[in-house]
């Protein structure tokens, strides 16, 4: 057959499926490469399927760094006025473990006005009005407990599961488990405002999973990573032949040991240069109406630090990012408690409250699960470091009984679960321990906690560890 030949037996139909199919083919291969189906390296932050059927799809977790006062904000009691300046019997304090003040400290009576607020009636402090004008939206759960009065400690044992270092974070485990829905951006994005301790890296470390699923810290001006933009005269054609170079070197090493960290490396050059693109657009506010940055306080003080990272959180979510986490250093009120805790309030309560309405009218609350709270609570006697100073008293630590919200993403509205007794002291009903907490996240997520594991040094770690039971009465 010559070319004559060819050409006469070749219809018009055959010419258009042949080519048709082959950039069929070369579009699928481009798509199972970006899901980390190709036989190239694993993607480890490509979508996978939870255990089951999810409500949520996305976590925004903000996190108050220190430890929110829960009798002043979100649990009244009207005894402590009563027993205000008398020490608690013996009975009550023979075990009870505190960081810097006596069993026989006085009982430090609150001063916050509390009102109803929505068609559920959920009582809430005149310090957190907007948090109120969502009430029927959020779960609140005043019967928390933790193993852990002290900061670092009860820190990592709400985001690891345990007291001990090395174990991967929350948001690590999510991202493990369901991948990223984002191209441009990393699954797990990290942002800080406010001032004080932290727990730091610690609180978003991937522990000995693969370093493709830590937490990635953002900031809120200039390059969203240091060091994100190119140097001077190294054009983006340059960097991606260089980024080539190195892909082919890696997914060379991959295929000859297998190491999950190699793909873990290959993904993150790939994302990066990704990012270069979409973080400056992730940044700019100029296509928000003025009306959303008014809601959310973006353009004033002191709302706007806490502001600009919620509204970035709801344009993260989005954009398929699996996990943000905010923290807000710090609620570490041990002196001068209604000053710094009115200031913490000031900053925190509109942004977050705006967050929630914002997710709810752009339909991404049913989506999205919204968690705010610190590491455990502040116990209802006084800590005084300066005498002479009336205005110094403050509350220290408390694990036995404290309180965190959570709304959206197959979370039961207008609910209250828990509840503690007349002093706030410890947990009388429904208590929900950090375990607890951690399960049901995950149930609303669609994983059963106890089979989303890791196999680590010859065992399966879970974030749970051998605990932890999901609360059904959180969930819609």
């Amino acid at each position: 057959m010559d070319l004559a030949e060819f050409v006469k037996i070749q219809t018009r139909r055959s010419f258009f499926r042949s080519c048709a199919g082959g950039l069929e083919t070369i579009a699928l291969a481009s798509l199972l490469e970006r899901e980390g189906r190709a036989g190239t390296a694993v993607n480890p932050l490509a979508p996978k399927p939870p255990h089951f059927a999810a409500k949520a799809k996305n976590v925004i977790f903000l996190f108050m760094e220190g430890a929110p006062s829960q009798m002043d904000l979100f649990d009244p009691k009207p005894a402590l006025a009563k027993y205000s300046g008398q020490s608690l019997p013996p009975s009550m304090t023979k075990s009870l473990r505190l960081a810097f003040i006596k069993p026989t400290a006085a009982v430090l009576a609150s001063p916050r006005k509390f009102a109803p607020a929505g068609q559920t009636g959920t009582q809430f402090s005149d310090y957190i009005p907007h948090i109120a004008s969502c009430a029927d939206d959020i779960c609140l759960v005043r019967s928390m407990v933790t193993d852990a009065f002290n900061h670092h400690p009860g820190q990592l044992l709400l985001f690891t599961g345990s007291q001990q270092f090395g174990r991967p974070t929350l948001g690590a485990w999510v991202a493990y488990g369901l991948g990223s829905e984002s191209q441009d951006l990393p699954g797990f994005v990290v942002l800080s405002s406010g001032v004080g301790t932290s727990g730091g890296a610690s609180n978003f470390a991937s522990g000995f999973l693969p370093s493709a699923y830590q937490g990635t810290m953002f900031r809120t001006g200039g390059d969203p990573i240091l060091y994100l933009s190119n140097p001077e005269g190294v054009t983006r054609e340059a960097q991606r032949a260089a980024l080539d170079v190195m892909r082919d070197l890696n997914q060379e090493h991959y295929q000859s040991t297998g190491d999950v960290e190699i793909a873990s490396r290959i993904a993150s050059y790939e994302l990066a240069f990704r990012m270069q693109a979409a973080g400056p657009e992730l940044l700019d506010f100029s296509k928000e109406s003025p009306a959303t940055l008014e809601m959310y306080g973006v353009n004033k003080e002191p709302t706007r630090p806490f502001a600009t990272n919620c509204l970035l959180a709801r344009r993260m979510v989005e954009r398929g990012v699996r996990f943000v986490m905010l923290m807000h250093a710090s609620w570490d009120q041990h002196t001068y408690l209604n000053r710094d805790l009115k200031r913490n309030c000031d900053i925190t309560d509109q942004p977050a409250a705006a967050l929630i309405k914002d997710l709810k009218q752009r339909g991404l609350l049913d989506s999205t699960l919204v968690v705010w709270g610190g590491e455990f609570g502040r116990t209802p006697m006084v800590e005084i470091r300066n005498t002479s100073d009336p205005e110094n008293a403050g509350r220290d630590h408390h694990p036995f009984g404290y309180s965190v919200f959570l709304a959206g993403g197959g979370i039961k509205p207008g609910t209250v679960i828990g509840k503690t007794d007349e002093l706030g002291f410890n947990v009388v009903e429904d208590r929900v321990h950090v375990h607890d907490l951690q399960a049901t996240i995950l149930q609303c997520l669609g994983f059963d906690h106890t089979r989303l594991t890791y196999r680590y040094m010859g065992r399966e770690f879970r974030l749970t560890d051998v605990e932890g039971t999901v609360v059904k009465k959180m969930l819609a």
